[in-house]
């Protein structure tokens, strides 16, 4: 019987172990933006809300081209806790996504602006 015990405890740390890795791994979330012709992904931590974004740029002096990254600027840096999310538009020109809250269902939507940072708009509901 004491066998038995020790396996259903050392499956239930397994499963627990498992389960809080598979929680970090999420801590963010990755989308393209719609438009077709622009190859940028938006990156969003889960928990705070806050949107990066980067893209491939294509460099004389370098034979592999560059990743450029923009950082977090106004309104999209971390904010209140939530669950958040990326949703790109259908629009095929659109370079902007839609930042979700899935807790009380915000919506705001996020660029880069200027190939400088990404920017938000305040949430609305």
């Amino acid at each position: 019987m004491m066998k038995r015990e020790f396996r259903a405890v050392s499956g239930c740390a397994l499963v627990l172990t498992l389960t809080t890795g598979a929680a970090l791994a999420q801590s963010f979330a990755f989308a393209p933006a719609p438009q077709q012709d622009l190859n940028r992904i938006y990156r969003i931590d889960v928990a705070s809300g806050e949107v990066t974004a980067c893209q491939f740029a294509v460099k004389d002096d370098t034979p592999i081209g560059l990743t450029l990254c923009y950082p977090a600027g106004q309104g999209a840096k971390a904010g209140e806790p939530g669950e958040y999310a990326l949703v790109p538009s259908s629009h095929k020109q659109e370079a902007g996504i839609f930042r979700v809250n899935r807790r009380n269902g915000a919506v705001s939507v996020c660029y880069v602006r200027e190939d400088q940072e990404v920017v938000c708009t305040p949430p609305s509901k």
